[in-house]
């Protein structure tokens, strides 16, 4: 495809996942605090995601100001729970406070403070449906580890951001954070364990699930 009509497809795609009013004003916290949530595109394949497999338990690594955590419980069932981590006790007040605006009741969320890494050998094996990994890429390859034991056969991870912005396709770009993208990336499409997808949704999200 020409590299112009590539251009206005994605825009046209990103355009297409429509958001409202709270998504808008979570994506507007997170650039006020100086992070990058998922795109619109990509968080309406999390949500497709978690409703096509029925989703009712969740864990989300990098809960940010709720961007992906708002998707991910607009997919969900009505009686599923998200359970999401971050480091940042400030991003995950003003997460819960759009979910509240959102409609969704506290029990539908179970909000952790702490670094993903003490947290995930807390929680139980094999019942969960759904990974969602958006966080520091030095712990992905740790948090694909955990997923493995987290999820239920047939769960799903995803990992956000995998591309790096194309840079992971570059095999001259060396820089560390790239390196480790793409060996998680390969580790994935390699690995017995799961059954490998890469979306060319948003910034890249490998979609592997595991197998029974």
């Amino acid at each position: 495809m020409p590299q112009q009509y590539s251009a206005h497809a994605r825009e046209f795609v990103e355009a297409y996942a429509f958001e409202d009013g709270i998504l808008a004003a979570a994506r507007g916290q997170a650039r006020e605090v100086g992070l990058r949530p998922v795109s619109p595109s990509a968080g309406a394949a999390l949500r497709m995601i978690a409703a096509a497999g029925g989703a009712r338990a969740v864990v989300e690594i990098g809960t940010g100001t709720g961007v992906s955590g708002l998707y991910l419980l607009r997919g969900m069932r009505p009686d599923g729970v998200l359970t999401t981590i971050d480091v940042e006790a400030e991003h995950q007040r003003l997460a819960r406070r759009m979910f509240g605006e959102a409609g969704f009741a506290p029990s539908r969320s179970r909000v952790i403070t702490g670094r993903a890494l003490d947290v995930l050998p807390r929680l139980a094996d094999g019942v969960y449906d759904f990974v969602f990994v958006d966080h520091d890429v030095n712990e992905y390859a740790a948090a694909v580890t955990a997923a493995l034991r987290l999820l239920r056969a047939g769960g799903v991870l995803v990992l956000g951001a995998a591309l790096a912005g194309g840079r992971v396709a570059e095999p001259t770009v060396r820089d560390p954070d790239t390196v480790t993208l793409r060996e998680v990336v390969k580790a994935l499409r390699d690995a017995d364990e799961w059954i490998p997808a890469l979306l060319p949704t948003g910034d890249g999200l490998p979609r592997p699930v595991k197998r029974g």
